[in-house]
């Protein structure tokens, strides 16, 4: 398991990342007022009543009244602010607090928040055309994030990156190396796994949602796939 805890990517276009903030705080407050920080009994009602439900996106069944709070299509968005714990919602703010900032540089504030809600949208879909007929609520950050992860290696695969390898050893390495093995480990469980409470379908729909996206949506004169900057391979200043 590698859980990223910081990168050497200076802002250059923005001062501050501002929606990256935002969407970490809107995660926690809905954690914490709405699922009542992942008490059981409660938050069976909000992950029925906000999580993205497949047969119900597609219109396979319908949601009992006393679940619904939102049109299914709304979902598509509601779901991603959703978590089904603390270690679940620490994961995805790790990615997005470490990513999310230099994203949010490349596109600027409004359509970086147009994009990550794209990248969601693209993974609930993907997952609800992936197993249509599910009654299982989908419900996480993990598209969004999956999105930011596309569109990072997109602009800065040779950034160096620290991770915690397992949670326990700190490693500072090329971006290319620990997000390449985070998709391949989303591929190897795509094909192979049998766990049908990780939505895989998700993370791989966001994924290439933020790769397309990251294409047609940056500021003009972000450039694609740098491998070095200032002279150095890491992002850092020559000293």
């Amino acid at each position: 398991m590698l859980l990223p805890i910081n990168d050497d990517n200076p802002l250059e276009g923005i001062t501050h990342a501002y929606v990256t903030w935002a969407l970490i705080a809107a995660n926690v407050v809905v954690f914490l007022l709405v699922q009542h920080g992942y008490r059981p009994e409660i938050d069976i009602a909000s992950a029925f009543g906000y999580g993205a439900i497949p047969a119900v996106v597609t219109h396979a069944a319908v949601l009992p009244d006393e679940y619904v709070r939102l049109p299914p299509e709304l979902t598509l968005v509601s779901y991603m602010f959703l978590h089904g714990g603390w270690l679940h919602l620490i994961g995805n703010m790790a990615f997005l607090w470490v990513f999310g900032d230099n994203v949010e540089d490349a596109l600027g504030h409004a359509r970086f928040l147009a994009f990550y809600l794209l990248c969601g949208i693209a993974g609930g879909l993907a997952h609800a055309l992936a197993v249509p007929a599910s009654p299982a609520p989908l419900i996480g950050a993990s598209a969004g994030v999956s999105g930011l992860v596309g569109a990072y290696l997109m602009l800065h695969p040779n950034v160096r990156i620290w991770v915690l390898v397992f949670l326990r050893i700190p490693l500072r390495i090329p971006a290319i190396w620990p997000l390449g093995a985070w998709i391949g480990f989303q591929l190897w469980n795509l094909v192979t796994s049998g766990d049908e409470e990780t939505a895989w379908w998700a993370h791989m729909g966001g994924l290439l949602a933020g790769a397309v996206l990251i294409i047609v949506m940056r500021r003009k004169g972000v450039p694609l796939w740098v491998l070095t900057r200032n002279g150095t391979p890491d992002g850092r200043p020559p000293v």
